[in-house]
């Protein structure tokens, strides 16, 4: 039996399992797979809690390099070099990674695949790095630590995701107007896809996120003309995402017009006016929505607001059938 646990230990050492990390972000896959693309960006996050980027080189093309020197609270520059492997804009990068000792020496390769993927009203980074030892034991003490590590530098990483997109760290007072309509028709009758617009419960059963992924902080609506709505909650990133609204014109089983204000943390991004007309279609209901929004202060929305609120009508036609 002693001899069996020795040698698991001795595979251990010579390839550990690969790691996995996750990580939900509030933005669009765009934004995201945009803070690898750069060494401008990678330099103010791709590195643990308390250490820093001195140096990075990226060229997003196969063949292109990927290296980063990491600087310790000590001054230590710990270097990771690599090339990208595959690059498929906005859903998938490969980068094959090498670790080195403080002199130049190989510790291990670490074979990066990070996919990125839609979710609710987020977007999905998947990061799995698979290992080989090359110093089995110099490297297995800083591959044990991989977790926590990635942990800490995806906290950075959500920071600068919010800084590309201006919810964050951007000073410059600035207004960008845009507008968008979608149509949906949907196999219920009128009053019930009323009832999924006004109605608390029925609501919340297809607007925001689920109970997995959003932390609902506040919740309450009031839809009368003068009445308001707030949906306040923490996703899995810790991004807090506020939505509130005040309802202008309320025609039942007709018409919804509302004005609505959109916070990331503390920050204002966008206020909107908002129309939902309602028409009888050949035993259905078809759903015109009309939006019209002012993105300020620097806030990249370039159509991520089109894309969430589409996503959310297929939501709400998916909730029609429970």
């Amino acid at each position: 039996m002693a001899q069996s646990t020795d040698a698991d230990n001795a595979a251990t050492l010579r390839q550990p399992p690969p790691l996995l990390v996750s990580r939900a972000f509030h933005a669009r896959r765009e934004t995201v797979f945009k803070a690898w693309s750069t060494a401008e960006h990678v330099k103010n996050w791709f590195s643990p809690k308390t250490y820093s980027v001195a140096e990075a080189k990226v060229e997003m093309r196969v063949g292109g390099a990927f290296e980063v020197c990491m600087l310790s609270p000590t001054g230590e520059r710990h270097w990771s070099r690599g090339v990208f492997v595959e690059v498929t804009p906005h859903s998938r990068l490969v980068i094959d990674m090498h670790a080195t000792d403080l002199q130049g020496r190989p510790l291990f390769r670490a074979y990066t695949e990070v996919t990125f993927a839609d979710g609710q009203g987020e977007t999905r980074m998947d990061v799995m790095q698979t290992y080989t030892f090359i110093d089995p034991s110099m490297a297995a003490p800083i591959v044990a630590g991989a977790s926590e590590g990635w942990r800490t530098t995806l906290d950075k990483l959500e920071q600068e995701v919010l800084r590309i997109s201006g919810a964050a760290g951007v000073q410059t007072r600035s207004v960008v107007h845009a507008s968008f309509h979608i149509e949906r028709r949907y196999n219920a009758p009128v009053e019930r896809v009323w009832k999924a617009l006004t109605d608390e419960a029925a609501k919340q059963k297809w607007f925001g996120g689920p109970p997995s992924e959003l932390d609902l902080i506040e919740r309450y609506m009031d839809v009368r003309e003068g009445g308001r709505e707030r949906a306040k909650g923490r996703w899995q990133s810790g991004v807090v995402s506020t939505f509130d609204a005040i309802y202008h014109d309320v025609v039942v089983h007709e018409r919804l017009v509302y004005s609505y204000v959109m916070h990331l943390d503390d920050k204002k991004i966008s206020v909107s006016l908002a129309t939902m007309q309602l028409k009888i279609e050949d035993g259905g209901t078809r759903l015109k929505v009309t939006e019209q929004g002012a993105f300020l202060d620097g806030y990249d929305d370039a159509g991520s607001r089109e894309h969430g609120a589409g996503y959310l009508l297929d939501r709400l036609g998916a909730s029609l059938d429970d």
